[in-house]
């Protein structure tokens, strides 16, 4: 990624920390609480089609059911990470991603047999820092990711998706961002807030930049609320590198 991207990239996220710093401050005052700011009217439901220009959708993590035509029924979405083999080398890992996921699954993926080589993902979202620290594993054991038609990997999961040594997505399958929170409580002084949302916001880019996916991507999850989703369209999952084709 050249300076030029860099720079933009930063430019924006201190812009947009201006903005949820003074509004983290009144909430702060006001309230006793805090809430990331919302940007614009809300979305339509998540089961609305997604067009270039009208991608952002309410979301809630605990009822994402998507009307999204899968190529298979995977059943129910296990509450947290789940790894179980497909075909040979391939296997499915899908599942809210809680703390601690990261490292039981590296367990995991280091006892089954065959080796997995490719994942196909589906997730809700969940821990970021799981998400993250899982995904660099990926990358270092040099094993793929893959995502079905129908299928979903939304929040914290397209980090996942991203650290695949190959990466594939059928058409029809959703990648979406938002706004994450990184501290450990909901009841801060809004400084401290600020400071978990930059500190996590920059490692986030960071691990992108890793991944060779541009972090400019993050323009799209900085100004989605929580409780929305921005889902990227073909354009979007190509310009920002998300998708490198099969093995």
């Amino acid at each position: 990624m050249d300076g030029n991207s860099i720079g933009r990239v930063l430019k924006g996220v201190l812009a947009l920390q201006i903005g949820i710093g003074a509004f983290l401050a009144v909430a702060d005052l006001s309230s006793g609480g805090i809430r990331l700011p919302r940007f614009g009217p809300g979305a339509p439901e998540l089961t609305e089609p997604v067009r270039p220009g009208d991608q952002r959708r309410t979301y809630d993590p605990s009822r994402v059911s998507p009307d999204l035509n899968p190529v298979r029924n995977p059943g129910e979405m296990p509450e947290r990470l789940t790894l179980t083999q497909e075909s040979g080398a391939t296997w499915r890992l899908e599942g809210g991603i809680s703390p601690g996921d990261a490292e039981r699954i590296q367990d995991r993926i280091a006892e089954v047999q065959p080796r997995p080589e490719r994942l196909i993902l589906q997730s809700p979202g969940g821990s970021v820092q799981d998400a993250l620290r899982l995904g660099r594993f990926l990358r270092q054991e040099g094993i793929g990711t893959e995502m079905l038609s129908g299928e979903y990997c939304y929040s914290a999961c397209p980090y996942l998706f991203a650290a695949g040594a190959t990466r594939s997505l059928e058409e029809g399958a959703q990648l979406g961002v938002h706004q994450h929170y990184f501290g450990k409580s909901t009841i801060l002084p809004a400084f401290v807030a600020v400071e978990d949302i930059q500190r996590g916001q920059g490692e986030v880019m960071t691990y992108l930049d890793e991944m060779g996916i541009d972090p400019l991507v993050m323009q799209h999850a900085l100004t989605t609320p929580p409780d929305e989703i921005y889902v990227l369209v073909s354009e979007e999952i190509e310009r920002y590198g998300f998708e490198t084709g099969a093995e």
